[in-house]
């Protein structure tokens, strides 16, 4: 049966109707007109491109090898429309917007792997700290190529995505390929809710904090807020340095990403957006007050920080506010927007792109840190318990010739502040990027004490 053109072209467009969603996104699209000024023309239809469209419409539905809906046919063509634009425009059918909605308030269900498609392929921007991903050792850049042993390659982010979720406590087996390893890695996980806790953080040593943030959600800065006064609580007093530990952060709302970054600033700006329509054009400043008081501030993150991680490592280090430490991040330098629909879905679409406080866009291109920690891991310290071994601990060691080391016991450290050996060991072995930004934090903290150099301000 064949279909009128006029009648395709209402479904094609109905998308479009005048509803308050619609209204409420229509100046993302459309920019405003001053009173006064001449209504701008209307863009022209492209006649002919749509008839052509209408055309495969109408062969689909006749010749294809089994039949087709009409919602299907439609469904895959707003698809194609959206994601062959960039690897972060997507069509969200109503589950798939029901899922991103859980997602950044920190509920849902799956496998806690945040990723992104790449020349077709599956790759991995992160894993989600406490999730079965993370558990089993799927790592930042893998290429996934298999689930339940079915090549994966050119489907879409949405259907791999729907793949990985499903019924909590069943099994799904994914198959990766990782850089530096020959052969596919094949890992069975099993799904679970994924409970998101974005902030946490201890003390590291008395006076310097450790908080980690896997995921920029809706509360994210006020969850910071929190966590730094619990810090201050359990260290009696201000903290002396802070690490701030951004990798494998894929990012989130943009908003949390202003919050966490104004938590460290007394003012300046924090980031600013540009895009075609004037809507798209914001800027974000920093209200104050910096929660630290200017004590130093190290900030980690690696090819896994994307998006609001780079927004706030880029902020802090255009206002020589932190060091910035690790390794190169992932480059994703554009904003989304989601644009709801009148039939229950979204389009998730780029907006516009985010520059960091001097101007720079670190689109494909990432934060470059300050201080550049190899990706390594010490597996060996060299002795039983784990602790350095030192000269004097050795046999037949020569004595100090102005010292008497006769009945004395060893030395210990001269301030209880410190870890003991032991304790250091074990952070160096279990996260080394940590023990590195410890040792430097502690280094800042006695420049600063020495110099009497007044704390660091944003400029």
């Amino acid at each position: 049966m064949k279909y009128p053109l006029a009648f395709l072209l209402a479904l094609m467009w109905a998308g479009t109707a005048p509803t308050a969603a619609a209204a409420e996104v229509a100046p993302l699209t459309t920019p405003p007109v001053k009173a006064g000024a001449p209504a701008p023309a209307p863009e022209a239809i492209p006649v002919d491109e749509l008839r052509l469209l209408v055309e495969i419409f109408h062969k689909l539905k006749s010749d294809y090898v089994e039949k087709l809906s009409d919602k299907t046919l439609i469904d895959n063509a707003i698809k194609g429309l959206v994601s062959a634009l960039d690897p972060h425009s997507s069509y969200l059918d109503e589950a798939a917007y029901t899922e991103l909605q859980e997602g950044t308030t920190g509920e849902f269900g799956g496998l806690g792997i945040e990723v992104g498609t790449e020349d077709g392929l599956l790759k991995v921007i992160s894993p989600i700290d406490d999730t079965p991903a993370s558990r089993a050792g799927v790592q930042a850049g893998d290429t996934i190529i298999k689930l339940d042993k079915t090549l994966i390659r050119g489907t879409g982010l949405n259907e791999a995505i729907k793949h990985m979720r499903g019924k909590v406590g069943s099994s799904i087996s994914i198959t990766l390929i990782r850089e530096g390893v020959e052969k596919p890695i094949e890992i069975t996980l099993i799904r679970a809710v994924i409970k998101i806790r974005s902030v946490r953080g201890r003390l590291l040593e008395p006076g310097f904090g450790y908080v980690r943030l896997s995921m920029f959600q809706v509360h994210t800065g006020e969850d910071l807020v929190k966590q730094l006064t619990k810090l201050k609580a359990d260290a009696k007093g201000p903290l002396k340095g802070l690490i701030l530990d951004l990798r494998n952060n894929p990012g989130g709302v943009l908003g949390a990403a202003v919050a966490v970054a104004d938590a460290f600033l007394d003012s300046g700006r924090i980031v600013y957006t540009e895009g075609r329509a004037a809507d798209a054009k914001l800027q974000f400043d920093a209200a104050g007050p910096d929660l630290l008081a200017g004590a130093p501030l190290i900030v980690l993150v690696n090819e896994g920080s994307a998006s609001a991680s780079e927004i706030v490592a880029g902020a802090l280090q255009d206002h020589q506010r932190a060091l910035i430490m690790g390794r190169q991040t992932f480059g994703k330098g554009s904003v989304q927007t989601i644009l709801p629909m009148s039939n229950k879905a979204a389009i998730k679409i780029t907006t516009a792109r985010y520059f960091t406080p001097s101007g720079r866009s670190i689109q494909a291109e990432g934060i470059t840190p300050d201080v550049l920690i190899d990706k390594l891991k010490i597996t060996d310290l060299g002795a039983e318990d784990g602790a350095f071994l030192k000269e004097a601990e050795l046999d037949r060691h020569l004595a100090n010739p102005g010292k008497s080391t006769a009945g004395k016991p060893p030395a210990t450290p001269a301030s209880e502040d410190l870890m003991s050996q032991t304790d250091r060991a074990a952070l160096a072995k279990s996260d080394y990027d940590v023990f590195e930004a410890l040792n430097l934090l502690k280094g800042m903290v006695l420049l600063q004490a020495r110099t009497g150099a007044a704390p660091a301000t944003s400029h």
